[in-house]
């Protein structure tokens, strides 16, 4: 049953680029938005029993001792599905995002039909000018200096700039 006007921006990290080659998401950060107001927000490191390579590590700062004694992804994906219900879901990338956790919840036995947005693809037809529609340069350019304060890469705090640059777009 869908939540009327439930968004909920979400981010992954994970520990490659492709679910297909075996890749898991090992961080979910999301922030639900109900009338224009951020409302709830969902957090968790996941331990997936595999090695993140070094230079994924270096992109995100999740080390492999970091997922030690973390929740498991069946614990993980049951409560995120029930954060999630009936929500249309956000996120800056959104083919990335939403294909990980398409995966994710393929392996438990779930699916995942939430309706999907992408504040990317809507930044490149609302703001053409800029020099790229990464996610730190659409909010620099939406937000100003008020996201400075977040570490870039890591999924709650990328939620929450996919949650205000969702707002400030004015979409919902």
């Amino acid at each position: 049953m869908r939540v009327p006007n439930r968004y909920v921006a979400l981010d992954v990290e994970t520990t490659g680029l492709s679910p297909k080659s075996g890749d898991r998401v090992i961080e979910i950060g999301a922030v639900a938005i109900e009338k224009q107001c951020i409302i709830a927000e969902f957090n968790s490191l996941i331990d997936v029993d595999k090695m993140i390579p070094w230079q994924v590590q270096q992109v995100h700062g999740i080390t492999n001792e970091m997922l030690y004694g973390e929740p498991k992804p069946d614990e993980v994906w049951s409560e995120f599905y029930e954060f999630i219900a009936g929500s249309i879901l956000v996120a800056h990338n959104a083919s990335f995002d939403i294909g990980f956790l398409t995966h994710e919840f393929a392996l438990l036995g779930m699916s995942l039909n939430n309706q999907s947005l992408c504040t990317l693809k809507i930044s490149r037809k609302l703001y053409p000018h800029l020099p790229n529609h990464k996610l730190e340069t659409v909010s620099q350019y939406l937000l100003g200096r008020s996201c400075k304060h977040m570490q870039r890469h890591r999924a709650l705090d990328d939620a929450r700039m996919a949650a205000m640059i969702w707002l400030e777009m004015g979409k919902i």
